[in-house]
């Protein structure tokens, strides 16, 4: 249990890491919220569900061993195909827009804040939905896991 509690404070380090980047780059809100979010609520929640399943007591058996090969031939699949579709949206923007000059507060008149909370709330609201949603579902598999281990034992 260690190993996976010490992985999990490494995150957080990582998390303080991508809030000082965002700090540097100017946007001050969002490394308040990486810290305040990721690095606070997010990893407690992590730490809770480590703690509660125990991933010492998991037995390793060599037969899922034998699933790894075909598992990382999808995700390399998956990862070409999504890296060709973003190399083709990109090269298709640059064409249609030329460069792009980048002016603090230029995509929305409120600024940085207002920028993020429209952005997230109206063109993006499908996917902050299904991410809750499956923040959700993480920790309703977690309780559903741990009560059958412990109804076994």
């Amino acid at each position: 249990m260690n190993r996976a509690v010490y992985s999990a404070l490494a995150l957080i380090v990582c998390f303080g890491a991508t809030a000082g980047l965002f700090f540097q780059l100017g946007a001050r809100f969002i490394a308040a919220v990486q810290v305040i979010v990721y690095a606070g609520a997010i990893m407690v929640l992590f730490l809770f569900v480590i703690m509660l399943l125990d991933p010492e007591s998991e037995v390793f058996l060599p037969s899922r061993l034998k699933k790894v090969p075909g598992f990382a031939l999808a995700f390399a699949v998956l990862f070409t195909l999504i890296l060709f579709q973003a190399a083709d949206r990109w090269t298709a923007a640059q064409v249609l827009t030329g460069p792009i000059a980048v002016t603090e507060g230029a995509s929305w008149p409120g600024g940085e804040i207002e920028t993020l909370a429209h952005s997230l709330f109206r063109d993006y609201l499908l996917p902050f939905e299904v991410t809750s949603i499956l923040i959700l579902v993480a920790v309703l598999g977690a309780v559903v896991l741990t009560r059958q281990h412990h109804e076994k034992e």
